[in-house]
């Protein structure tokens, strides 16, 4: 397995935020001693990549209600064997958004946010396990329609100022402050 990207973008990305520092150190740390790290069935932890959509003046986001875990959420997902996590993370957003790739612009090449969490897999034979979740910022126009898919209930903008009332992680609010500092 090649891990050398995502390790050199862990030890690039510094964070003023202490719990976030921690993740990085941790994700760091796992990935550098687990080659399996980018496929699901690892355990007791493997990466997934998403993205933090922001609209064009940073004044709103897009999430996602997600059907299978039902909460609001930013689009990604599992790595499924591939150690590119910028490519995952386009990958997801352009699934789990329904929006054409050419409508999505990554901001930046390097990472937006880490976090590590428990899934919250409702399925009765999952496992308990962790996802380090690497983060990358994208921009979508709030004016380019957004169909979804299945995984879905419902995509919507919503404003910076409402995010936490439809998700309040310390991972969304980490991320909503970033999302303000930005404007």
């Amino acid at each position: 397995m090649h891990r050398n990207d995502l390790l050199e973008q862990l030890a690039r990305y510094e964070t003023r935020y202490l719990d976030e520092a921690a993740f990085v150190q941790r994700a760091r740390q796992f990935v550098a001693t687990h080659p399996d790290t980018f496929y699901r069935d690892h355990l007791p932890a493997h990466v997934s990549a998403s993205t933090w959509v922001v609209n064009p003046s940073r004044t709103a986001v897009l999430l996602m209600h997600h059907r299978k875990l039902d909460c609001w959420l930013q689009p990604g997902g599992h790595a499924d064997g591939d150690t590119d996590m910028r490519a995952v993370a386009f990958k997801e957003c352009v699934e789990e958004t329904g929006v054409s790739p050419e409508h999505i612009r990554l901001v930046c090449d390097e990472i937006f946010d880490v976090d590590i969490h428990a899934t919250q897999e409702p399925h009765p034979d999952a496992q308990p396990h962790h996802h380090i979740d690497v983060r990358y910022l994208v921009e979508i126009d709030d004016n380019v329609p957004v169909p979804g898919n299945e995984e879905s209930f419902e995509l919507r903008w919503v404003p910076v100022s409402m995010v936490t009332r439809l998700n309040n992680s310390r991972s969304t609010l980490r991320m909503v402050d970033k999302t303000r500092k930005m404007r």
